[in-house]
C-alpha cells in the first residue's frame, strides 16, 4: 500500500483540520471540494497535495484504498456509500446519516463489501476522555449516579442540521460509553428561534435501566463557550473540560447522614487529574489509518454510530412531536429491519443478523455471531458465541451450538426422526449437540439426536446419522467417517492417506498453523495445538 493512500472531501470548517493532520500524518494523496475558491486557498497551505472538484476521480484512483468525509451531514449516507461500494474504507464525521434506516444500510454494505466503516466520535479518542474512564473503571468515583454535558457557543450558525444533531452526538456517544448500557427512555425539548423547525438550543434527557440519569444540554444561542461533561458518583465527581487548560478535574465530596436523616454535604478541594498530551483529531486519524492498514474494528464503527443515531431520532421526535418520554432500544447487536425477533430473545454485544431472518422466542444467540439471510432460528434454540450460520439454514427446538461452530448454506438439522405432517410429535424432539468450532459443510443434513465433536468437519451435501468424534472428517450420504482434521480447518488424514507431516510414530503435525496430533487408530486428538 502506497503510503499517501487516503483521500479527504469536504474542506470547509473541520474539513480543513483533518486535512492538516492528514498533511502532518503523509497519508494524504487528494483533497476534494466543489468550492474551487477553498480548494484554491488550500492549495497554498498545502501544494503538494492533489486537489480535485469531482470525486469520481477519486472513485477512479486505484491508489486511494481509503477516504475522510467532513461535508454537511446531509451528505453524510450517499457519499459514505457511493464510496463504499467503489471499494474504499470510509471515515465519516458525525452523524452517519440523518435517518436510522440510512445508518444500518451503510453498515450493511460495509459488512458485505468487507470495508472499513469509522464514524467520527472524536470525544472517544480524547485522552483526557480516556482517562475518566479509567477512574470510573478503578472505583475512584464509586457507584455512577449521574452524568450531564453542557456543550454551548455562539458563532457558527447551520441552515440545514439543528443543534441537535451538530452538537449533541459528541456527548451522545461518550455518555452511552460510560454507562456501557441502553437507554430505556429519551426526550427532549428546545427552541427554534432564528429558523423555524430548526432548534437552536435543546436539552435532552436519557434514562438508563440501570437507574443513571443524564442531560444534554447544548446551544449556539450562548454568550461564550462551554464544554463540559460531569459525572457524579457516590464517591467523587469528576469534570472533563476541554475549554480550560487542564482537562480533568476530581472533586472528591462527600455526604454525610446527620442522624441518619438529614444529608450533609462535605466538600474538598479539587484534584488536577493528569492527561497525555495529544491532539484528539490526530489521535482519532491515527485509529483510522491502524484499522485500514491492519484491518481491525475501529472503536467508533458503523454500530456505535448506530447507538448514536438511535437516540437522536427518538429525541428529535420529542422535539418534533412533544412526547415528553419515548422507550429507546439502544442495542449492541444489529438486526435488519426485514428481519423478524421475538418477544424473549437473547442477543449478544456485536452479533448481526440479516434479511428475512426469524429469531423465535426463547433464543438465546450469543455475541459476535453472524445470522445470514432466510434463517430461521428457534425457538428455544442455543447458539454460543462468534457463530456463523449462513443463508438459509434453519435451526429448531433442540438444537444446541457451542462457541465458533459453522453452518454452511441451506444445512438442515432435524427435530424428530419419523415427521408425518398429519400426527403430532413434538414430545419427541431429539437434542442435536453440535460442539466448539465445528463446520457443517452446505446442504449437509444431520440427523436429530446426534453429537457432533469438537472442530469436526461435515462436507457439503453429507447425510450425518451417527454421532461425529472430535477433529473427525465425515462426508457422503450417508456420512461415514473418511479422515481427520486439524483445529484450523486443514484435512491431516482423508481416506487413510496422511495429509499432514509425520514427526514421529503416531505423531502428526499441520503443515498450516504446526499444531500436532496423535494418531494411533481410532485415537486422534492434539498434543499441542498451535491456535
Amino acid at each position: 500500500m502506497n503510503k499517501r493512500f487516503i483521500a479527504h472531501i469536504g474542506l470547509g470548517y473541520w474539513g480543513r483540520n483533518i486535512l492538516r493532520n492528514l498533511y502532518e500524518l503523509d497519508v494524504i494523496r487528494i483533497a476534494c471540494d466543489s468550492n474551487e475558491d477553498i480548494v484554491e486557498e488550500q492549495k497554498r497551505h498545502f501544494p503538494d497535495v492533489e486537489y480535485t472538484t469531482n470525486i469520481e476521480d477519486i472513485i477512479s484512483n486505484k491508489e486511494i484504498k481509503a477516504v475522510t468525509i467532513a461535508t454537511p451531514a446531509v451528505t453524510h449516507y450517499e457519499l459514505t456509500k457511493k464510496f463504499l461500494l467503489s471499494g474504499k474504507d470510509v471515515f465519516v464525521e458525525k452523524p452517519i446519516a440523518l435517518r436510522l434506516t440510512e445508518g444500518e444500510e451503510l453498515v450493511e454494505i460495509a459488512e458485505k463489501q468487507g470495508r472499513i466503516l469509522m464514524v467520527g466520535h472524536i470525544l472517544q479518542y480524547h485522552p483526557a476522555v480516556i482517562k475518566l474512564k479509567e477512574l470510573i473503571s478503578g472505583g475512584k468515583l464509586g457507584k455512577i449516579q449521574y452524568i450531564y454535558s453542557n456543550r454551548l457557543n455562539i458563532g457558527k450558525l447551520r441552515t440545514e442540521e439543528n443543534i441537535l444533531w451538530s452538537f449533541a452526538p459528541h456527548d451522545i456517544s461518550i455518555i452511552l460509553d460510560l454507562i456501557g448500557e441502553e437507554p430505556v427512555e429519551v426526550s427532549a425539548f428546545g427552541g427554534d428561534y432564528l429558523i423555524p423547525g430548526i432548534y437552536d438550543v435543546t436539552v435532552t434527557i436519557i434514562k438508563f435501566k440501570n437507574g443513571i440519569k443524564g442531560h444534554i444540554f447544548v446551544s449556539w444561542l450562548h454568550p461564550f463557550k462551554e464544554q463540559k461533561l460531569i459525572v457524579v458518583g457516590s464517591k467523587a465527581m469528576a469534570v472533563f473540560d476541554d475549554v480550560s487548560k487542564e482537562k480533568l478535574f476530581l472533586y472528591p465530596h462527600k455526604i454525610e447522614w446527620k442522624d441518619g436523616k438529614i444529608p450533609i454535604a462535605h466538600k474538598a478541594e479539587y484534584e488536577v487529574i493528569p492527561v497525555e498530551n495529544g491532539e484528539p483529531l490526530k489521535l482519532e486519524l491515527l485509529h483510522f489509518i491502524d484499522c485500514v492498514k491492519h484491518r481491525k474494528r475501529p472503536k467508533t464503527d458503523g454500530y456505535e454510530g448506530i447507538r448514536v443515531l438511535k437516540v437522536l431520532e427518538l429525541a428529535e421526535k420529542s422535539l418534533k412531536e412533544g412526547v415528553h418520554t419515548e422507550t429507546a432500544k439502544v442495542t449492541d447487536y444489529f438486526v435488519h429491519e426485514t428481519a423478524m425477533v421475538d418477544d424473549g430473545v437473547e442477543i449478544g454485544k456485536g452479533t448481526k443478523i440479516w434479511h428475512f431472518t426469524h429469531v423465535l422466542k426463547g433464543s438465546k444467540i450469543g455475541e459476535n455471531c453472524i445470522i445470514g439471510q432466510n434463517v430461521m432460528l428457534g425457538p428455544d434454540v442455543t447458539v454460543g458465541d462468534r457463530c456463523k450460520i449462513q443463508n438459509n439454514v434453519s435451526l429448531y427446538k433442540g438444537v444446541i451450538l457451542e462457541d465458533e461452530v459453522f453452518c454452511g448454506p441451506s444445512c438442515v438439522f432435524t427435530n424428530v426422526l419419523t415427521p408425518r405432517a398429519f400426527i403430532e410429535r413434538k414430545h419427541e424432539f431429539k437434542q442435536t449437540f453440535v460442539k466448539r468450532g465445528a463446520t457443517i459443510g452446505a446442504n449437509a443434513t444431520v440427523i436429530c439426536g446426534l453429537t457432533i465433536g469438537r472442530y469436526s468437519m461435515i462436507g457439503a451435501g453429507a447425510v450425518v446419522t451417527k454421532d461425529v468424534p472430535d477433529y473427525a472428517l465425515f462426508y457422503g450420504n450417508p456420512a461415514k467417517h473418511m479422515g481427520w482434521v486439524c483445529k484450523c480447518g486443514v484435512v491431516l488424514v482423508n481416506n487413510g492417506k496422511v495429509k499432514g507431516q509425520i514427526i514421529e510414530e503416531n505423531k502428526i503435525a499441520c503443515n498450516n498453523c504446526g499444531s500436532i496430533y496423535l494418531h494411533k487408530g481410532n485415537e486422534f486428538y492434539p498434543v499441542e495445538e498451535k491456535i
